[in-house]
């Protein structure tokens, strides 16, 4: 093991199950997945429900799987989708730091995604297990992970969102 295979390792830990927690939440915290769905479809990701449980499934498997390090660029590209998603329905209008609620946090993860698609999940993980790690790290891991990402992020905007009439206005 390399001092990069523990980076990267910890790196995929952290990051996948911070993701992962993120979705629990969604399920297990507040209004569970009847609140978020109320949320997604008052911010106009509609139908809520569908969105709401989608989101947090989305959110739950692919942060395990970046903790694992199985099939990583998947993971990655599922990182940027639903960070992107959620910078445009919910961040954007407030700017780039956290502490008010921009997209700053969005940003972190969606690059964290495509930084370990990039340079492989390491020694320590299920793709090396599976001899996936050389084939799919590098330009093919970031591709998986960049285009893969933005392209489901945009078709599920495209597709589905319709803010609230006030907000349309405005935008």
């Amino acid at each position: 093991m390399t001092a990069l295979d523990a980076g990267v390792g910890l790196l995929r830990v952290v990051g996948g199950l911070t993701m992962a927690a993120h979705g629990y939440q969604k399920f297990f915290s507040g209004g569970r997945l009847a609140g978020t769905a109320r949320w997604f479809d008052s911010m106009g990701m509609r139908p809520g429900r569908v969105h709401a449980l989608a989101a947090a499934s989305f959110e739950m498997i692919a942060g395990v799987f970046l903790a694992l390090g199985l099939l990583t660029p998947f993971a990655g590209a599922a990182f940027v989708a639903l960070m992107l998603v959620a910078a445009y329905t919910v961040h954007r209008e407030n700017g780039f730091f956290s502490v008010n609620s921009g997209w700053e946090y969005n940003l972190i993860l969606a690059v964290l995604g495509v930084s370990v698609a990039i340079t492989g999940p390491g020694r320590i993980s299920v793709d090396h297990l599976l001899g996936l790690d050389d084939t799919l790290a590098g330009l093919p891991g970031g591709l998986i992970a960049v285009v893969g990402g933005i392209a489901a992020g945009l078709a599920q905007l495209l597709l589905f969102y319709r803010p609230p009439r006030e907000a349309a206005v405005e935008n």
